[in-house]
C-alpha cells in the first residue's frame, strides 16, 4: 500500500469519534470494540515495509524544511503517554485544528510505536495542519536506554523499525514559530544562539550531539537564577529571566513555549511569562497523579489553556504497587558484596 494512502486509513479510524483509535492500544488498523470500552483484537500492526517508507514521506512533507518551521497552530502540546484520543476529544480532531508537538513521542509508557506512527500520519496525511517537532527523545542513544528500542523489538521481532523511526527523527525540525511571535520548542535556550538565525544555520540531519547549540534547544531548562547555569541533566544549561528576556527582545518575540519538564498542573509560567512550560501527558508514567494541558491559541493570538485528566479505559496494563515479601537471612562469614558491574541497569538510571 502506499504510504500515503496508508497514513489516510490511520487517520481515518484514530479520528473517528465513534470508537477509541486502535492505533493508541493494541494495533494500528481497525480492531473489534470491547463492550467495556477497548479495542480486544486488532487486526494487524503496520508492517514495518510500510514504516521504512515514513522517513522519505516526512522529509517531502516538511513546508520549509530547516531547523525552523512557520507553523499554523490552534493547539500547542506535547503527546501523552496514552491519552492522545483523550487530548483530541477535548482539542478537538485534526485536521478541523491545527496541531504543534513539541516532542518526546517515544519512551513514554507502553505504547510509544502506536503514539509516533499515528503523529507521523497525521503529519504526513495533513502535513500543513500538523507540526512535529524534535524533542531529546527522538535519539538513537537515548530510546536505547529508556524503552523504545525494547518495545520496538517486542511488537516487531528486530530493530529495524526502531531504525526506520530513528532515522525520521534526524528529518524533524527543532523549532517553531506561530505568526513570528511565539517560539516552540521542546527544551531551551542555548548560550551559542542569540539569534533565530543562529538557530537556521544549524544542520540537523544529524544524531542530537552532547554538546552544542542543538542539543541546547531539545535539552535545556528555565531556572530562577538569572544567567547561564550548568544543567543537573548533564546536557544543554539552565537559563535564567535575563535571558529569556533579552531573547525575546531580539527576535520580536512574545512567548517561549515549550516542554521538557513535568508540572503538576499541565503548564507553568515562568520568567515573567516570557516562557511557559507545557506538559500534556497526564497521571505521567503511570503514577505521577498529574493534569495535563493544552495552550489553545486564537486568531488573535491570545492563549488559554485547556487543563485533562487521564481518560478512564479497560484493558490498561497493570502497573503494581504492592510491596514485595521481604526476608533477612543471616549473612554468611564469608559473604562479599557484589560488584557494580552485575547490578541490573536500572539501579543507575
Amino acid at each position: 500500500m502506499d504510504v500515503k494512502r496508508l497514513c489516510d486509513k490511520v487517520c481515518r479510524h484514530a479520528t473517528r469519534r465513534t470508537a477509541r483509535p486502535a492505533a493508541l492500544t493494541h494495533g494500528l488498523s481497525v480492531g473489534t470494540r470491547s463492550p467495556h470500552g477497548g479495542v480486544e483484537c486488532p487486526a494487524r500492526q503496520v508492517p514495518s515495509n510500510s514504516v521504512r517508507r515514513y522517513p522519505r514521506a516526512i522529509r517531502t512533507s516538511q513546508l520549509r524544511p530547516g531547523p525552523i518551521e512557520a507553523a499554523r497552530a490552534d493547539r500547542v502540546s506535547t503527546p501523552p503517554q496514552h491519552d492522545l484520543s483523550e487530548l483530541f476529544r477535548i482539542g478537538g480532531n485534526s485536521p478541523d485544528t491545527n496541531y504543534l508537538f513539541m516532542g518526546d513521542y517515544v519512551d513514554r509508557g507502553y505504547y510509544s510505536v502506536e503514539t509516533v506512527t499515528l503523529l507521523v500520519a497525521l503529519k504526513v496525511r495533513y502535513r500543513d495542519r500538523v507540526t512535529i517537532l524534535r524533542g531529546n527523545h527522538e535519539s538513537r542513544q537515548i530510546t536505547q536506554v529508556y524503552g523504545f528500542y525494547d518495545e520496538c523489538l517486542r511488537k516487531y521481532g528486530n530493530a529495524n523499525v526502531w531504525k526506520y523511526f530513528t532515522d525520521l527523527f534526524d528529518y524533524l525540525p527543532l523549532t517553531a514559530l506561530i505568526d513570528d511571535q511565539i517560539f516552540c520548542l521542546h527544551g531551551g535556550l542555548s548560550p551559542s544562539i542569540d539569534t533565530l538565525d543562529h538557530i537556521r544555520s544549524i544542520d540537523r540531519i544529524q544524531e542530537v550531539p552532547h554538546e552544542g547549540p542543538m542539543c541546547d534547544l531539545l535539552w535545556s531548562d528555565p531556572d530562577d537564577r538569572c544567567g547561564w547555569g550548568i544543567s543537573p541533566r548533564g546536557a544543554g544549561y539552565t537559563f535564567g529571566q535575563d535571558i529569556s528576556e533579552a531573547f525575546n527582545h531580539n527576535n520580536g518575540l512574545t512567548l517561549v513555549a515549550r516542554a521538557h519538564q513535568l508540572v503538576m498542573e499541565g503548564f507553568n509560567w515562568s520568567h515573567d511569562r516570557n516562557v511557559v512550560t507545557i506538559f500534556s501527558a497526564p497521571n505521567y508514567c503511570y503514577r505521577c497523579g498529574n493534569q495535563a494541558a493544552i495552550m489553545e491559541i486564537d486568531e488573535n493570538l491570545k492563549y488559554t489553556f485547556l487543563q485533562f485528566d487521564p481518560a478512564p479505559r479497560a484493558g490498561e496494563p497493570l502497573v503494581s504497587r504492592r510491596v514485595p515479601d521481604v526476608r533477612l537471612l543471616p549473612r554468611s562469614p564469608a559473604a562479599r558484596p557484589r560488584a557494580y558491574s552485575s547490578l541490573p541497569q536500572q539501579y543507575f538510571l
